[in-house]
């Protein structure tokens, strides 16, 4: 009896054994730290639960330019991962990597795997879309940038909590009783070339750049040196000087000066929204971002940020079956309510947007919703529908650089804009030389 016992428990070690060594890991390079790095490692781990063929495994590489440097160096040396999350403004440089990444469209097509992108939202699906229509990334954490309040300083400096300033006129009054009634910083941003280059554009329907912003060809040219983005840019330098702009840094430096309470107005992703609830000790508000009154037609439509996710070349036909499983898995309507709410990121399909409306919760918090309904304010036009300009990693860096010049009082802003398009062009043709077929 004790030798068949023994056999038996020998036979079941060694299936668990060849279990565990059939189960294929998916390696998912991502930049998400803190509170939403948590929420990420949650998706991987429901997934992880629901079936045992596949394991996929987050690992925090860094910021997004790091995470987008470090895997262009694993590709080259053999060992990328199989799933890279990428920054919007790193989809052009993604989609003319041939042979370094397989289409979203292709992966789930080949793996007999659920996939319409219409299911998706327009100003989601389009952005990761190219001339033809197919979806070459997954859409993940889709964003835009809001207007975030704190309350309190509101109160503290005789203000309306309530009425959060809806033009940069009221701004600028809200500026000033804030600093008077001592507010450590008034106002800061994160991405400020995403809030006051790129959605500042969308949202006043002005381009950022020729050929309908980058998306109609590679010999783009920007075309932010125009009048109204002197005068926006101008404005920000004049609020820097007056204590009523401090500058935080070129990524996502502003949300920990806002959450810490530091900062009374801040201008930031909606996916800031899980740190936000998960560390501020006062009461906030989320708002549309503040328009110019007098720009006819403004507001228009913000445009997303955040990021998606691409495949990497060179993998299993079974790993891109694990890859394709995961993302179908993402695009379940509970499970992105279950993201969406949880972050504060855009719902990416019209399933989980209607799922989440039905469930009662923008009724309980009706900031939850102002992300999409900032995203859908009017149909997008040419200058509002989103950017596409090659190497705009390098070439958001370059407008940062001339941003931070004005910001510290260095240059005026009509110089630092015109060196902006002077130098952001030298990295578009680069970009456009380097891949005309």
């Amino acid at each position: 009896m004790t030798r068949k016992l023994l056999q038996a428990a020998l036979v079941a070690c060694a299936f668990a054994a060849t279990g565990a060594q059939a189960q294929t890991e998916i390696q998912w390079w991502h930049s998400m730290g803190g509170a939403l790095g948590d929420k990420l490692n949650e998706l991987a781990t429901q997934f992880n639960k629901s079936q045992g063929d596949y394991k996929v495994v987050p690992v925090y590489k860094g910021s997004y330019p790091e995470s987008m440097t470090a895997a262009i160096a694993a590709f080259r040396a053999g060992n990328a991962p199989h799933i890279l999350q990428v920054f919007e403004v790193g989809t052009a440089t993604m989609m003319s990597a041939k042979g370094a990444v397989v289409p979203v469209y292709k992966l789930m097509k080949d793996s007999d795997e659920p996939f319409d992108p219409k299911a998706y939202l327009p100003a989601v699906s389009g952005y990761y879309t190219d001339a033809k229509g197919n979806m070459l990334s997954f859409p993940f954490n889709s964003s835009t940038v809001l207007f975030y309040v704190n309350k309190d300083a509101f109160r503290k400096a005789g203000l309306d909590p309530n009425k959060p300033p809806k033009t940069w006129k009221d701004f600028s009054q809200a500026a000033e009783k804030l600093k008077a009634s001592g507010a450590k910083c008034v106002y800061t941003t994160s991405w400020p070339s995403w809030m006051h280059v790129e959605n500042f554009s969308a949202w006043h329907n002005v381009p950022i750049g020729t050929k309908d912003n980058g998306m109609g060809g590679l010999d783009a040219k920007f075309t932010i040196n125009s009048p109204l983005h002197v005068r926006h840019v101008s404005m920000l330098g004049d609020f820097a000087k007056k204590g009523w702009f401090t500058y935080a840094g070129r990524t996502s430096q502003g949300d920990a000066k806002f959450t810490s309470g530091e900062c009374a107005m801040f201008s930031g992703s909606a996916g800031a929204q899980a740190g936000i609830r998960k560390g501020a000790k006062f009461d906030w508000s989320v708002n549309m971002i503040p328009y110019h009154d007098d720009v006819k037609g403004a507001p228009q439509n913000s445009i997303i940020g955040g990021a998606s996710l691409w495949v990497m070349g060179g993998k299993t036909n079974n790993a891109y079956k694990g890859v394709a499983k995961f993302f179908a898995f993402l695009s379940r309507p509970e499970v992105q309510m279950a993201w969406h709410t949880g972050t504060g990121y855009v719902p990416i399909t019209h399933a989980a947007y209607e799922l989440t409306r039905k469930s009662g919760f923008y009724a309980k918090d009706p900031g939850a919703e102002v992300a999409v309904k900032q995203l859908t304010n009017k149909a997008p036009t040419a200058n509002s529908k989103g950017l596409r300009f090659g190497n705009f990693v390098q070439g958001r860096e370059v407008i940062e650089e001339e941003l931070e010049s004005v910001f510290a009082g260095k240059k005026d802003a009509k110089s630092a804009l015109d060196e902006a398009v002077r130098r952001g062009n030298e990295v578009l043709r680069k970009f456009e030389s380097a891949n005309r077929s």
